[in-house]
C-alpha cells in the first residue's frame, strides 16, 4: 500500500511541475505577454483573429550576464503578419546589450494580413545572446508565442462617440446651405413671388 501510495505522489509530482515550468535558465530569463496577458510557464496563446486585427506580443528578457541581445519575430511564411508598431519588420532583428541582471522589452503590435485567410499560423520569437569578444552567440533559440487562427472577415476598427468633433454634428450659425432654411421658408417665398405675379 506505501508503495502505491508514494508512485502516486510522484506521479501527481511529475504532472504538476509540468505546468510550473518557467523560461528561467543560467543565462538569464524570459516573460512572455500576449496582449498585456503574462503567458504562464510555456503556455502558447491561441487567439481567433479577423484579417487586420491588432495584437500585442511583449517579451521582458532579463540576462545575468553582459550580452549582446537580438530578438525578432518569426512567421512560417513572408506575408502573413505586418508589425504595425515596434522595434524591427517581420524577421529583422532588434539589438541592445544589457549589462548583468538588467532587463529590457520587446515589444511589437502585429496584425494579421489575408494571406493565411481560413487558417492557423504560429507567430514566433527568435532570440540570441552575444558574449563581449565572442562572435558566436552563447545562445540561440526560437519559441512559438501564439497559435493564431485567421478568421477570412476583416477587422473593422470602432471610433469612439466622442471622436466627433462638435463642428462636425452641430451646423455652423453663418451656415447658409439648403440643409440649414427650414422648409416652410421656401414655400412662403414661393407663395409670396406667385401672389406678387397674380396682382400684376
Amino acid at each position: 500500500m506505501k508503495i502505491k501510495c508514494m508512485w502516486f505522489g510522484i506521479i501527481i509530482s511529475i504532472l504538476v511541475l509540468q505546468n510550473i515550468a518557467t523560461a528561467d535558465s543560467s543565462y538569464g530569463n524570459i516573460d512572455v505577454y500576449f496582449n498585456d496577458q503574462i503567458l504562464p510557464g510555456k503556455d502558447i496563446a491561441k487567439p481567433y483573429l479577423k484579417i487586420g486585427e491588432p495584437f500585442s506580443v511583449k517579451i521582458n528578457m532579463t540576462v545575468y550576464q553582459e550580452y549582446k541581445v537580438s530578438g525578432k519575430l518569426t512567421e512560417l511564411a513572408i506575408g502573413n503578419f505586418e508589425v504595425i508598431e515596434g522595434p524591427s519588420k517581420m524577421d529583422q532583428y532588434s539589438r541592445v546589450i544589457l549589462k548583468p541582471n538588467e532587463s529590457h522589452i520587446f515589444e511589437w503590435v502585429v496584425k494579421p494580413t489575408d494571406g493565411w485567410a481560413g487558417g492557423s499560423i504560429p507567430i514566433n520569437f527568435h532570440y540570441s545572446l552575444v558574449e563581449k569578444g565572442n562572435p558566436e552567440p552563447v545562445l540561440n533559440s526560437e519559441f512559438t508565442v501564439a497559435y493564431c487562427t485567421i478568421s477570412t472577415e476583416y477587422y473593422k476598427e470602432k471610433i469612439p462617440s466622442s471622436a466627433t468633433s462638435p463642428s462636425e454634428t452641430l451646423p455652423s450659425s453663418n451656415s447658409t446651405s439648403s440643409e440649414s432654411i427650414p422648409a416652410f421658408t421656401i414655400l412662403a417665398a414661393v407663395f409670396t413671388l406667385t401672389l406678387i405675379s397674380f396682382r400684376r
